[in-house]
């Protein structure tokens, strides 16, 4: 099998739109998270979807920043590297989630209860260490990459416009969920998922669109061949 750029771009459209598809479907009846909660298989299952999802979503953003890096210049490598940071904390903050703290429920259930409290807008009413910090550097680079990425996405202008306008909304629109307390937080989370499945979808025509394939020898080169044959 040979590797192109031409497949590399399609494969990272495809994680894109899982990753969307993934983020969309764990909200969906999501019950409320207690420590009860976090020691249920359900929760175990909902873990790792967020788990896939922030790996595939990662691998979808490279393949979308590169495919136009020349496009989106400054802001597309600043909102690129923000949003990727803020989905490899992510991805550490859901195994702890995943792996972790199943494990100490039953012996530590209030330090599960600030964790959980504080990876969920609420506040920790005791000591968490520093994944009080993490959550709040997550939280930072995740919103303000997202929003400067879909702002360099949509001026470049090479993937789906409606997508990256969405992205830079939707994660804008997250700010406002402790003013909301009344609206089911999870509903914010539906435009961005929708926003990485059109941006995943997009890229993955452009790779489909594709040319892109093994080097070829060049046509001086042949010229030479023939030279050397007379």
């Amino acid at each position: 099998m040979t590797i192109t750029t031409s497949k590399l771009i399609r494969a990272a459209g495809l994680y894109a739109v899982v990753a969307g598809a993934l983020f969309i479907a764990v909200q969906v009846k999501h019950p409320p998270i207690d420590v009860a909660f976090v020691s249920t298989t359900e929760w175990k299952v909902r873990q790792g979807m967020k788990v896939v999802m922030a790996v595939l979503s990662l691998a979808g953003i490279t393949g979308m920043y590169l495919r136009q890096v020349k496009q989106t210049r400054v802001l597309g490598l600043l909102g690129y590297v923000l949003f990727a940071i803020g989905y490899l904390l992510m991805l550490a903050i859901e195994i702890v989630g995943l792996v972790v703290l199943p494990s100490i429920a039953d012996t530590s259930p209030g330090y599960v209860a600030d964790v959980v409290a504080a990876a969920t807008n609420g506040k920790a009413a005791g000591d968490i260490g520093l994944m009080g910090p993490l959550s709040a550097v997550n939280a930072v680079t995740y919103l303000l990459g997202g929003f400067l990425f879909g702002v360099a996405l949509f001026r470049a202008n090479v993937l789906a416009r409606w997508a990256a306008a969405l992205l830079s909304a939707g994660t804008v629109a997250t700010i406002a969920i402790p003013l909301v307390p009344q609206v089911n937080f999870r509903l914010f989370a539906l435009p961005i998922g929708v926003a990485m499945v059109g941006l995943g979808y997009s890229l993955w025509r452009e790779g489909r669109a594709g040319t892109a394939g093994p080097v070829a020898p060049t046509n001086a080169g042949a010229r030479h061949d023939l030279a050397g044959a007379k």
